[in-house]
This record gives C-alpha cells, structure tokens and sequence, in this order.
C-alpha cells in the first residue's frame, strides 16, 4: 500500500501499543471497515488468504502448511485469517518458539466457531475491535472537544458552526465505510445494501459450511433495523416479524441468527450499565440493539434523505446510533466502555461511560436544540435519586450531545451540551 495516502485512524495507537505488549495483534471487525488498511500500515509484509490468484494459492498454502505462510518481515499481516482457522494455532506456537513483541497482525471479519482452534492465544495474542470510521476520522467532526477531557469534567466554551439537518442525514444514510468517502450520496449508500447482500448470500455459509434460511435472516435484518436504538427482546422481534412482514420465525432461530450476526460483527449491541455502585436501583439487564453502522439500518429500511426528513421519529433513532457509533470509538481509545442505563422506575440514559477509576459519565443523545432542556432535566433528575440513594454514587459528568446546535459549552445547572460535529476522542 501507499503509506503516503493511509488517513489516520483512531485506533492506530492501540496497535502501536498492543504489537509493543503482545507477540501477535487480531484485529477484527466488519468487512470494508479499514482493517486490512489499518494492518498494512503497521506491517512490513503481508499475506492475504483471500486473494483468488492462482485459484487461492495462499489459501490453499496456509491449508498446507500454516507454518510456511508465517514467513517473512515483522510485523507480518495475515489477512482474513479465519478463512484457515489453523493459523491461529500456527501463529500462537511461531510466538511462544520467538518470544519477540508484535511479530504478526491478523485481521478478521467473522469469529469462527472454536472448532479447530486449540487455543486461546491469551497473553500471546492481544485483540483489537475496529468499527467503521467516525465523523472525526471521516473528517466530518472539527474535533474540537475531546470526549476524555469532557468525561473528566474539562470544556473550554466556543463556537463550532452552524449544523445542517440535511447534512447529519446524508453522514446517517452514507455511514462511516472508507470506500465510501468523497462519493455521491446515491453512490455510496449502494455500499452498506450490498454489504449485507454479500454476508447473507456468502459469507454465512463460508462460516461454517451449513445452509440456512437467508429469506429469514433478511426478516430478521429488517426487524433489527425497524428496532434499531432500542432495547427490544429476542420475542419483541419475533412479533415485529408476524406483525409488519406476515411470517413465523420461531425463537431458537432468531437465537442463532444474532449469534451469527454478532459473530460477522453485523452487529455492534450496547450493553447495559450495571453500577458498580452499591446502589439499591434496581438496573435492566437488556442490550440496546445496534448495527455496526447506522448506514446498514438504512439500507434495511430503504430509508433516504427526504423520507428521513418526513419521519422524524425514526430519525431520532437512527441519530442516536450514530453519536453511540462514535461515542464507542472515542471512548475505546483510552481504556473506557459504552453503555446504556435503564432501571425499573422507567428512567434512562442514552449512553454511559465508565471510566478506570470507577467514575461515570451520562450522556442524553438529542437531534435538536429545542430538546435541550428537557434532556438535561432529565440527567439532573436521575442525578438527584442517586444522590438521595444512601449507596448510590451519581454521575460526574452530565451531558447532552447535541446534533443542532453550533455551539460547545456548560450550562449554568453544570450540564454540558456538544455537538456531534466538534467532538473526538
């Protein structure tokens, strides 16, 4: 690859420090997410299992002899290794017989069943998850707040520009796929569609060789994205199917087609903060359902820029799982998780950030300026019942990330309010 043209990626810094930390680095995510970019960069020779020259020579190599494709310049990039699941094994053993730092980057978009790995490669192999970019990495966010000195309660006020709504509709509808920056809108919003065309039609055979009902998973794609930001159960979906598609899926299918959604990393679910407080909240246990992109829901919904426009509801939904996209990202690169907050007095968090010391950080995700208000109200609320709690341990940081607003600053009840566009890790 040309080095010169690689655009920097958020997490280029954890590969720094993991290849430093461990014999070998996995990276996984979705396909078309930058992966195999992001490896080369860090890498000095590469091999690609998938490559169809000579018939899939170096697949049919690595099926052969695993050992022989290992050769070669450190680090070295073993490209969709799971399409010869022994690499792992080879690669855990060729780290134990060297024992140098960052000697292989593997890359993988799918999480092959165990059969066939013999082991887990814990403390010889460190695992990295990468997601399409965001608005910062694709350029569309100015990055002039960072969210680990937001989490820590630091906000310099100032003016970010104007936001259009047309504008944060088209970064939903296009999402955070390199190949689709600097293309028409109607170009690439073709991308997620026939990304997930190309998982259910090849790739969820080629996981495991067994046949399965593609025009339900599509049932199912479609329940996922018409629930897309909420926290609906494995039965709400079952319903939703009967209801707005006139079909049966029964419950150990849907089971099966999550986990193997999940194991494609189709699926990105937001999971619930479970307060490390001793509080005597009593905290639901359900995961918000997410798409690794908000771009995929909208293929599912064949949803566009004007019909978003008309159907404000939706896009509320679609909005908050861009900023939690974005959110997961910033807040991964330095050491933190996302989560959602739900308890059973029907109060909720959109979004949570636990940080390392055991502090955390609320965030009400609202589309528009005029929801301001009632969204820090609601922050301030939930803020007070822990505080009244005799165990409960409230939030340090409250905010409401914004996408309508063009400016950063804090309120005079203490609550942030940043726009999507300006923030960055």
């Amino acid at each position: 690859m040309d080095k010169q043209s690689y655009r920097p990626r958020i997490i280029d810094r954890k590969v720094d420090e993991y290849l430093a930390a461990f014999g070998a680095v996995c990276i996984e995510g979705p396909k078309w997410c930058g992966k195999t970019w992001t490896s080369a960069y860090h890498s000095k020779s590469e091999i690609y299992i998938g490559d169809p020259a000579g018939n899939f020579q170096n697949r049919q190599l690595a099926q052969l002899s695993p050992s022989l494709v290992l050769e070669g310049e450190t680090p070295r990039l073993i490209d969709e290794w799971q399409e010869v699941p022994p690499l792992w094994d080879a690669v855990r053993y060729k780290v134990d017989e060297t024992p140098q730092k960052g000697q292989f980057i593997l890359t993988g978009s799918a999480t092959p069943n165990h059969k066939g790995i013999l082991h887990s490669g814990a403390g010889r192999i460190g695992r990295l998850r990468m997601r399409p970019m965001s608005l910062y990495e694709s350029g569309d966010s100015s990055g002039k707040i960072s969210l680990k000195e937001l989490c820590h309660g630091e906000l310099t006020s100032c003016l970010t520009g104007e936001v259009d709504l047309r504008r944060l509709i088209e970064l939903i509808v296009r999402g955070g796929w390199p190949g689709s920056l600097g293309l028409p809108l109607d170009k690439a919003s073709l991308l997620p569609a026939e990304y997930l065309n190309a998982v259910v039609d090849d790739d969820v055979f080629r996981m495991d060789g067994v046949k399965r009902d593609t025009q339900k998973m599509r049932l199912l794609l479609r329940s996922l994205a018409r629930n897309e930001s909420t926290t609906a159960t494995n039965r709400t979906l079952m319903r939703d199917i009967k209801d707005m598609d006139d079909e049966e899926i029964d419950s150990d299918t849907v089971s099966a087609y999550l986990d193997i959604f999940k194991r494609l990393f189709i699926t990105d679910n937001q999971p619930p903060f479970s307060t490390g407080m001793r509080s005597s909240v009593r905290v639901k246990q359900a995961e918000k359902r997410h798409f690794a992109d908000p771009s995929l829901a909208c293929a599912l919904l064949k949803a566009t820029p004007s019909g978003l426009l008309g159907d404000l509801e939706r896009l509320g939904f679609l909005f908050e799982a861009l900023c939690e996209r974005d959110l997961r990202i910033y807040a991964d690169s330095f050491g933190t998780g996302l989560y959602h907050y739900q308890d059973y007095s029907n109060r909720e968090i959109d979004a949570v950030i636990e940080l390392t010391d055991g502090s955390w950080c609320a965030f009400e995700i609202k589309l528009g300026a005029n929801q301001i208000d009632a969204a820090a109200e609601n922050l301030l609320t939930i803020k007070r019942k822990f505080e009244e709690d005799p165990r409960g341990k409230p939030p340090a940081v409250l905010c409401v990330l914004c996408g309508l607003t063009n400016a950063a600053y804090q309120r005079p009840d203490g609550v942030f309010v940043v726009p999507i566009t300006a923030l960055k890790d």
